[in-house]
């Protein structure tokens, strides 16, 4: 499916805010970089949940190069949340930020949560990127840890995004797509398999949110202007997802007392 347009970033007369999200695996920055920010850059997005972002020699280095380069700031994550990483455009407010290492299978590779609050116009969100394990009982024990912990964050609303390494019908996907909106479900536009990137098959990479959001659409950016098949294909071994909601204005603290 080509991704029509989705609404530009806005802050509407109501107060409520329209906000695009993407999430993308990486892979290291393993691959063609310029084709990788030339995908970014043409998403414009205010939020970017990263997986598999540079862990290992000058990390920060090159998540600087890749904020640099498509117009963000580094959030949050990177080699201290083993991977996930958060960038942002300068319309968030940043409130606070926290890197989470998650109990570790021995055998397996770490993971952890890049976490934040942020505020745009006004309303508090809480952010959380994540690539969760190859194996499907920790990864259901991840999938219910990314719950807790999103609700430990106490904002008024919700978004994580990320590699869940598992397709809708499993049991992790199931467990986040039961309390949070499937954004592709809820609204698809655009492409739905996001793996692998050269010849899609399986959707295993998805943005949620919490029931107050409003889906606007969510897919993977096929015909998206600036975006080519060839800097998809080039960029990394998944594609992106990119969502716009709708997230309501903060009520007045008269309302909310």
């Amino acid at each position: 499916m080509v991704m029509t347009e989705l609404p530009d970033s806005r802050t509407e007369p109501d107060g409520s805010a329209v906000i695009r999200v993407l999430s993308y695996n990486i892979r290291s920055m393993r691959d063609d970089r310029e084709a990788l920010t030339r995908v970014i850059r043409a998403c414009a997005p205010d939020l970017v949940f990263v997986q598999e972002a540079p862990r290992f020699f000058r990390w920060r280095k090159r998540a600087a190069w890749l904020a640099s380069h498509t117009d963000l700031v580094v959030l949050s994550g990177g080699a201290t949340a083993a991977g996930p990483l958060l960038l942002c455009s300068l319309r968030a407010t940043v409130e606070h930020t926290e890197d989470l290492l998650l109990p570790r299978t021995p055998g397996l590779h770490r993971r952890g949560f890049a976490t934040a609050v942020v505020r745009i116009a006004g309303t508090r969100i809480a952010l959380l990127s994540c690539h969760l394990s190859l194996r499907h009982d920790e990864r259901l024990a991840q999938a219910d840890a990314l719950l807790d912990r999103l609700d430990a964050m106490g904002a008024e609303h919700a978004i994580a995004a990320g590699d869940l390494n598992d397709a809708p019908e499993g049991k992790a996907f199931r467990l986040l797509a039961g309390r949070l909106q499937d954004c592709w479900a809820a609204r698809p536009r655009g492409g739905e398999a996001t793996f692998p990137a050269h010849d899609p098959s399986l959707r295993i990479d998805a943005v949620f949110a919490t029931g107050g959001i409003e889906v606007l659409g969510c897919g993977v950016p096929v015909g998206l202007p600036g975006i080519t098949g060839s800097d998809l294909r080039a960029a990394t071994d998944h594609l992106p997802v990119l969502a716009a909601l709708r997230v309501p204005a903060t009520a007045p603290r008269a309302e909310r007392d």
